[in-house]
C-alpha cells in the first residue's frame, strides 16, 4: 500500500514535469503557429497586397480585384496579421499572366468534349523578417468544363473556384513554407 502512494506521487510529478516541459518548449519557440498551419515569425505583424494587374491576353475586368481581395481575405482569416497599405512585414505583389480556355478532350467525331479554363498569376513575395522565404513564382490553377456549355454562364463560378485554389497555394507557399 505504501508503494502505491509513491507510484501515484511519482506519476503526478512526472505528469507535471512533462506538461511544464511542453509549455516551456512551445512558449520558447520564435515562430507563431496557427490551426491553419501558418508559421509566422512573431515579429511579423502586418502584410500588404498590391493590386494584381491583368496582363493576360484575354482579360476579365473583375479578375484583378477579385483575386487581390481574395488573397487579402485568406490572409486576414487564417493569420493574426493586420492588413496595411504600403510596406509591411510580408508583401505580396505580382500580375495576372494567363487567362486561357483550351480544348482538353476530343470526342470520337473530333469535336471538343471538354475545355480547360486556366488562370496563371505571377507572385513576388517579400518577408522582411525571414528573407530566405522570399520568392517569385507563377501559380496556376484550372477547371475543366463541358465544351457544349456556354462559358459566359459558368465563368464567374469557375473563376471563383480557381481563385480559391490559387490563394490557398500562395498562402501555403508564403506562410506555411511548404
Amino acid at each position: 500500500m505504501h508503494f502505491r502512494k509513491i507510484e501515484i506521487i511519482m506519476s503526478k510529478q512526472f505528469s507535471g514535469l512533462f506538461i511544464l516541459l511542453i509549455i516551456t518548449t512551445l512558449t520558447g519557440c520564435r515562430i507563431k503557429y496557427s490551426f491553419t498551419g501558418a508559421s509566422i515569425d512573431p515579429n511579423s505583424k502586418t502584410f500588404s497586397v498590391k493590386e494584381f494587374p491583368n496582363n493576360a491576353r484575354l482579360i476579365n475586368p473583375a479578375l484583378s480585384q477579385s483575386f487581390s481581395e481574395a488573397l487579402k481575405d485568406a490572409l486576414l482569416s487564417k493569420t493574426s496579421l493586420a492588413l496595411v497599405n504600403g510596406d509591411a512585414d510580408l508583401n505580396f505583389e505580382g500580375n495576372i499572366t494567363g487567362y486561357t480556355i483550351v480544348t482538353q478532350a476530343i470526342k470520337g467525331d473530333e469535336t471538343a468534349a471538354y475545355n480547360r479554363f486556366t488562370i496563371q498569376i505571377k507572385v513576388k513575395f517579400k518577408n522582411k523578417q525571414k528573407k530566405e522565404y522570399d520568392f517569385e513564382n507563377v501559380f496556376s490553377a484550372y477547371r475543366d468544363f463541358p465544351a457544349n456549355s456556354e462559358f459566359t454562364s459558368i465563368e464567374d463560378a469557375l473563376m471563383a473556384d480557381i481563385i480559391k485554389d490559387l490563394t490557398q497555394d500562395i498562402f501555403q507557399k508564403s506562410v506555411v513554407n511548404w
